[in-house]
């Protein structure tokens, strides 16, 4: 099967990044030469980055006049904010499915935080993933469900088999299955509801960057 152009736009950043992600997960916290892996995360977020960029005449959806406005805004705000106090607390041992594939913990030898890694950690998670998954679980793969010629189903048009099936593969993607559920579901209704991709992708960032937040406050880098 032949992808089109629209589609490799979308599923191409996101293949990059769990390609990266799996390599980052394979190699011992510090290779030998002593470099230390946790960088690859850097080299994900500037790699995904370029491609987003290179395919970002793709991205109709994110054009100009599909903006949201401020009611619209302050739903994804409150959206994002209600998912990320879900996911915090849905991590009971039966919540979870196996093990984090590259765990991430910004800390030195001695016990200090590691500053730069918990900034490039922050801008991946808040700002890279979410406009790199939303483009491709909401846009595409929920889309697609609905119709192989995604590109012509307006958001509105997407019926509930779609809407389940792609939430249960964005579960499939994470180690806090029911956390998973919650927030999938709640990306797909916002773009279905507003039909602006923009909406989930602001509510996806607050999760992410308060959760990114929340993390470093605590020192619950399990959820990193």
């Amino acid at each position: 099967m032949t992808l089109s152009r629209a589609a490799l736009a979308r599923i191409a950043p996101f293949a990059l990044f769990m390609v990266l992600l799996a390599l980052r997960g394979a190699l011992p916290a510090e290779a030998d030469g002593g470099f230390d892996t946790r960088w690859i995360y850097g080299l994900t977020v500037v790699a995904v980055g370029a491609l987003l960029l290179y395919f970002r005449r793709e991205y109709g959806e994110l054009a100009r006049q599909t903006w949201p406005g401020a009611g619209e805004t302050a739903l994804a705000v409150l959206v994002g904010l209600a998912v990320f106090g879900l996911w915090i607390v849905l991590d009971a041992p039966w919540m979870v499915l196996g093990e984090p594939s590259a765990a991430f913990v910004p800390v030195r030898a001695d016990g200090s935080l590691d500053l730069p890694l918990i900034g490039v950690r922050w801008i991946g998670a808040a700002l890279l993933v979410p406009l790199m998954e939303e483009l491709f679980w909401r846009s595409y793969l929920m889309r697609w469900l609905q119709q192989p010629q995604f590109e012509a189903v307006p958001p509105a048009r997407v019926g509930l088999k779609a809407i389940v099936l792609s939430t249960f593969v964005f579960m499939l993607a994470h180690t806090l299955w029911l956390a998973a559920i919650v927030a999938g579901l709640a990306y797909a209704l916002l773009y279905v509801r507003t039909g602006k991709l923009w909406v989930p992708v602001i509510a996806h960032a607050v999760t992410n960057g308060v959760l990114g937040i929340w993390v470093v406050m605590t020192g619950n880098w399990q959820f990193w």
